[in-house]
């Protein structure tokens, strides 16, 4: 390389034995990077994203599975809801609170693999003890005599199921935001969008997988992992998260944590409050946008995920309730046990549709960020001749081009199917239109074929709800990240004062990807407690007794849930268009 190299800094006469010393083109500190961000291979993608199928299994078995299992141990309907606030609730509390410990982490595994462990093993043991619940507990108290069949006794088999549920939605939210950030991480900035893209495909991979293993007679096939089918799905689900974690985190490894420096203190529950609240007033723009688009998104996104296959059964029923309506309990029963398998399998529909469509959507969609170029290869190499010319110099050929791989090519003409004007941020706000008309499409829906074929589409906008927003939120985090460490050069004043560590988000830590993935998730969980207070109020009043027909009330939760996602649509207008501006990738390499 030549000595005039502005990667070089001029040797004083400390330095004249030690050589040449690396330096940060845009600072003092020592340059963390190699001239520019590698680019990753999808085997190393799919590596890094593929703890995300087994967490999906874990989670489709808890909400598919869960209500059924808590419902056969004795607990009743009207405390079934407050069983289930507890996601909103550690969605709210664990991931912000993971995400800035995880930031401050000074491991020699890294900042992410740690918590990524630790709430494996927690989900697991949640998810075997959940299922072992009645043995557990029965066997216990009857040590000291107790009836198993005894009131007491059921009534603490209960309570430590749902506590043990309590457990589990911590420990699953533990692992979700440390994976999210393991992501933004390990990946390059150009390749923040491709990543989600994987952890999209490898979680729509374990939603598929977890709904087929509920068709399955389960204890048929495996009966030395359980009994019953809650028992077997817990067996399967924890070797799933697993086997997935420990691929993942001994393939793909983080930078050395130790060498970060002194972490932040944030000792105590007051602290981190204080620095959450702090943070959130100092998002960078681009990230709080989002949030807020989030926001109104899942005021939405929430009553379809919980009452769709309801939506489903009773369109199934009305018949039924019309040429019948004095039917026994036990006949209300049975045809809504068949309604709610019809659902089912309308979800099972809606997660394939959603698996194609996150195989194909990242094909189609401009890539925000371009990777950056390969160096320069020298047209001409020196030969070893027989022997030596006239003139002293080795004879010159031209060199060959490399070959590219058969996946290379095929990857080559995918990208031509890219439509330049349908960016990501477009693609996400059409994706709010697409469900708002899908919800107010069920004015006309009248058959559970119709109902099937609606859900399915839902599955579009939702691969793009799992996508869009993180993958926008990964790449402002990495650009940021890439100009504070001299990958990338500042070509905006805000980017200049990012690569002088004088932005103000860089001096709060609110830019630092456990923190911001934390927050992000706040605004994804709070909307819950608006949709559950708007849904009761709608069920109050235009809910019917069980077994009568023309029962619309869920239908009305849905177009409420299609109101919300116009706000959004419109929100996402106001996302900046990330193109790639605002920086520069630092030519060459160090040879």
């Amino acid at each position: 390389m030549n000595e005039q190299s502005p990667l070089l800094q001029p040797r004083n006469s400390d330095e004249e034995e030690s050589g040449l010393k690396v330096v940060s083109p845009l600072g003092d500190e020592d340059w963390l990077g190699d001239g520019e961000e590698e680019t990753k291979s999808s085997w190393y993608l799919l590596l890094l994203t593929l703890s995300g199928l087994g967490l999906q299994i874990a989670w489709s078995v808890e909400m598919s599975n869960g209500s059924p299992y808590l419902l056969s141990l004795g607990l009743s309907k009207s405390l079934l809801a407050l069983v289930w606030i507890a996601g909103p609730l550690s969605g709210t509390l664990v991931q912000p609170y993971v995400g800035l410990k995880s930031d401050n982490c000074r491991s020699k595994l890294g900042k992410r693999r740690p918590f990524i462990i630790g709430g494996a093993i927690a989900t697991i043991i949640s998810l075997m003890v959940l299922a072992w619940t009645k043995e557990l507990v029965g066997g216990f108290l009857s040590v000291f005599g107790a009836d198993r069949e005894s009131r007491g006794v059921k009534t603490c088999i209960i309570l430590w199921a749902v506590l043990f549920v309590y457990v589990l939605d911590f420990a699953i939210n533990v692992i979700q935001a440390a994976i999210r950030a393991y992501v933004v991480d390990c990946a390059p900035t150009h390749q923040q969008e491709a990543a989600n893209a994987w952890i999209m495909r490898t979680s729509g991979v374990g939603n598929i997988l977890g709904y087929l293993s509920g068709y399955v007679n389960l204890p048929k096939r495996f009966p030395w992992l359980g009994n019953s089918q809650f028992k077997v799905l817990c067996a399967i689900a924890s070797f799933a998260l697993a086997t997935t974690v420990a691929i993942s985190c001994s393939t793909v490894h983080e930078h050395d944590a130790s060498r970060e420096g002194k972490p932040d203190a944030h000792n105590g529950l007051v602290a981190f409050f204080k620095s959450l609240f702090r943070s959130i007033r100092k998002l960078p723009p681009q990230i709080r946008r989002v949030c807020e688009v989030q926001f109104f998104a899942w005021i939405g996104w929430f009553p379809f995920l919980f009452y769709i296959t309801t939506y489903i059964g009773e369109i199934y029923v009305e018949p039924f309730f019309e040429a019948n309506p004095d039917m026994t309990d036990d006949e209300i029963d049975k045809t809504w046990e068949r309604a709610t398998r019809i659902g089912t399998f309308a979800l099972l529909i809606f997660a394939i549709t959603t698996f194609v469509s996150s195989v194909i959507l990242p094909f189609i969609i401009h890539p925000t960020f371009k990777p950056p170029a390969p160096p320069p290869v020298t047209p001409l190499t020196p030969t070893t001749p027989a022997s030596m010319s006239a003139n002293g110099y080795f004879s010159l050929k031209a060199a060959k081009p490399p070959r590219r791989s058969p996946y290379a090519r095929v990857m080559s003409l995918l990208a031509n199917l890219q439509i330049r004007s349908l960016t990501l941020r477009r693609a996400w706000m059409l994706s709010h239109i697409m469900f708002t008309a899908c919800m107010w499409l069920t004015f006309f829906v009248r058959s559970t074929l119709g109902a099937t074929i609606l859900v399915s589409l839902i599955g579009i906008p939702w691969a793009l709800t799992n996508w869009a927003p993180f993958a926008l939120i990964s790449s402002e985090i990495s650009k940021r990240d890439a100009i504070r460490r001299g990958l990338l050069r500042p070509a905006t004043r805000e980017a200049a004062l990012i690569a002088a560590g004088e932005d103000e988000a860089g001096a709060e830590g609110a830019d630092q990807a456990g923190v911001v993935l934390g927050i992000h998730n706040v605004a994804i969980a709070a909307p819950q407690v608006i949709a559950t207070l708007v849904s009761s109020v709608i069920f109050r009043a235009l809910q019917k007794p069980r077994g009568s027909a023309g029962d619309e009330s869920v239908a009305w939760v849905l177009r409420f849930g299609g109101c919300c996602a116009v706000v959004a649509a419109w929100l996402a207008t106001r996302v900046g268009e990330e193109n790639g501006e605002g920086v520069e990738a630092v030519e060459g390499r160090l040879d």
